[in-house]
């Protein structure tokens, strides 16, 4: 409820420090954000750098930070075009966040603050990218991975470095943030605050020209407008499947095979005895003597307002693992419903009752031979799987090309037409990515043009992908005359948006001048001159508004940054047209009488005030350092990315 004045996200220090850090390789990594640019940014040289102590940031750090976000951003986006991704701030706030990083490390350098190999290596342990399917850290999946990536374990961790640097600076910086309630009280009282307006629209589409537009107007908005158009880098790949039942005969085992598994699991196929037993733990000894006495565990346990715990299906050391050896020596003795106990456990007194006693036979080689044989058959199958897959990847890395393992090994090569990181594709629209090839689309659309072929899990341990990118085409606008007819009406549109939003000044300037602005509002729309939509009532309080992750649409969240009375023209997104909205009526209410939301206002302002405690101190330190900020260096690092993503140069 209170995530309205969370607003950590457009800050340079964040919450925890993910933002400030957004540069850093190791966490932009772990999050997939960075990837090597290799020759995309080859015409752009060192240029002008900002000094950072004995450090530079230069125009090609910047930019390849950016296009990594904007990469990693799109991969979640498909749609997004790089023009909206700019118009979003991207570039000054990555490069504010660079500048911060590197003078944190800097600043912790000069004051002999240092980070242990102990401390990068945990951090290197944490990253989910270095993990395995068991949540351990996996030194082999850590290089691969890396390798991959075309990032060195050194420059790894000297980001890890200047991460944790920057924390042990910032951190103790927010310690200690508070604030009274003459402060949060005015806060705590907007989440209560009612707004009631009218939007009106005016819609484009009422207004277009009746006229069609010419050529030379069609290509005059087309270059202006190109981003707006622009289709993604698209890929065709070359891929093979390769499946675990390519394997079956060959994962047949012997009868020597079947013999020695039973041999060496013995105890598995022997006589056994699992128990369901009840368990009630109480805190002493003379509590526990004296329940046990009772003729129902379950009634014992709900007179005292505790309940039992059962243990279903439990052998001997599988109850002994999860109590003790006394314990399962006690519960194993007795008979089915007798109360044993008290015995000692580490969370205290525990009396035992066995609820059902299931005795197992034993099981002759014959009778397990078809559990033994599927047991058997499935790791043969998957040791088989892991070394084919490792001999192909052995050839290459030997430099053996795609097509060579794929025939060599005897797998079935096919080829996707260019496809955009969807699945979908442009030139062949009737084209949907089928179940092999919806898993490869992540690893290939991260992959280098010269990268190697590589294996891709379809379904784990059952079924994996060896795909190749073929070619790639960056992103681009298609000629003008595949896409007339869609340019033709986004001009008309475009006419008809001019149109809109004169006809929505001029009734601003109509409403501004009366003295009665509530009835001026629906008189300047009755006289517009265009038919109009029916006008909208919205009413609501800010802390619906914004409750949790949802938020409300531009034109009604500009209600709460409007004076009752005021007009205010917005355009519809898209050329659609222009809002015409007026705040008509404001009702507060005090906080102070609405229980405990004061309090947890102020332990959301307290992360807030925090976070402006760690900006100002490392802004201070950008001054003890003399760090200056380059804006003349941020504006070709923006045009050097329109040009490498397709978009037409502003």
């Amino acid at each position: 409820m209170i995530s309205f004045f969370r607003r950590l996200i457009g800050s340079k220090v964040g919450a925890g420090l993910a933002l400030v850090f957004l540069a850093l390789v190791a966490f932009a990594f772990a999050a997939g954000d960075i990837k090597n640019l290799g020759g995309s940014l080859g015409g752009l040289g060192g240029g002008s750098a900002t000094k950072i102590g004995d450090t530079s940031l230069t125009e090609q750090d910047i930019t390849q930070r950016v296009q990594g976000v904007f990469e990693q951003q799109r991969r979640e986006n498909p749609g997004l075009r790089i023009g909206d991704f700019l118009a979003m701030g991207a570039v000054p706030s990555i490069y504010d966040q660079l500048v911060a990083g590197l003078s944190l490390q800097q600043f912790a350098k000069d004051q002999g603050i240092h980070v242990s190999k102990r401390m990068v290596d945990a951090e290197i342990a944490s990253v989910p990218a270095f993990q395995d399917a068991s949540g351990k850290f996996s030194q082999n999946l850590f290089r691969q991975m890396l390798a991959g990536q075309g990032i060195s374990e050194a420059a790894l961790r000297k980001d890890i470095d200047q991460q944790l640097a920057g924390q042990l600076l910032i951190a103790p910086a927010g310690f200690g943030a508070d604030l009274s309630s003459s402060m949060v009280l005015p806060y705590a009282s907007l989440l209560l605050e009612a707004r009631q307006g009218r939007i009106a629209a005016i819609p484009s589409a009422a207004l277009v020209p009746s006229v069609p537009p010419s050529d030379t107007q069609l290509r005059d908005f087309y270059g202006r407008n190109a981003d707006r158009y622009t289709i993604p880098e698209q890929r065709r790949l070359h891929y093979a499947t390769l499946d675990a039942q390519r394997f079956a005969a060959a994962a047949t085992p012997t009868e020597s095979e079947i013999a020695k598994y039973y041999s060496d699991n013995r105890a598995r196929y022997a006589a056994s005895e699992l128990r369901t037993v009840e368990q009630l733990i109480l805190p002493t000894e003379s509590i526990a003597r004296e329940t046990a006495k009772s003729p129902s565990l379950a009634d014992a346990a709900k007179a005292q307002g505790l309940s039992v715990a059962t243990l279903a299906n439990k052998s001997r050391n599988g109850f002994m693992t999860e109590t003790s050896a006394d314990a399962a020596a006690a519960v194993f003795a007795a008979s089915a419903d007798k109360i044993v106990g008290p015995v000692r456990l580490p969370l205290g007194w525990a009396i035992f009752r066995t609820r059902e006693i299931r005795r197992i036979p034993a099981r002759s080689l014959d009778q397990a031979r078809s559990e033994i044989v599927e047991t058997l058959r499935g790791r043969k199958r998957q040791t088989l799987l892991n070394d084919f897959i490792s001999k192909v990847e052995d050839d290459i890395a030997g430099g053996a090309t795609f097509e060579e393992v794929v025939k060599d090994h005897g797998l079935q090569a096919e080829t996707t037409p260019l496809l955009l990181q969807t699945g979908r594709s442009v030139e062949k629209q009737d084209y949907l990515a089928n179940e092999d090839v919806r898993p490869l689309l992540k690893t290939a659309f991260g992959m280098e043009a010269d990268d190697d072929a590589q294996f891709v899990p379809i379904v784990q341990n059952e079924r994996y992908g060896l795909v190749d990118v073929a070619d790639i085409v960056a992103p681009a606008p298609p000629p003008l005359e595949k896409v007339k007819a869609i340019v033709a009406q986004d001009y008309a549109l475009h006419q008809g948006a001019a149109k809109a939003r004169t006809i929505a000044v001029r009734l601003k300037a109509e409403i501004d001048r009366s003295q009665d602005k509530a009835g001026a509002f629906s008189k300047a729309l009755a006289g517009a001159g265009v038919p109009l939509p029916p006008t909208q009532t919205v009413a609501g309080r800010r802390a619906d508004l914004v409750r949790g992750d949802r938020r409300p649409p531009a034109e009604v969240s500009i209600l709460f940054a409007m004076p009752q009375g005021a007009v205010k023209v917005m355009p519809i997104p898209g050329d659609r047209g222009y809002f015409l909205i007026m705040l008509d009526k404001i009702q507060t209410t005090d906080a102070a009488k609405v229980p405990g939301l004061a309090d947890r206002v102020r332990t959301d302002m307290r992360r807030v005030v925090s976070n402006e405690y760690g900006q100002q101190f490392e802004r201070a330190i950008e001054r003890e350092l003399g760090v200056e900020h380059n804006p003349a260096l941020l504006s070709r690092v923006t045009q050097e990315l329109r040009r490498i993503n397709g978009a037409a140069a502003q």
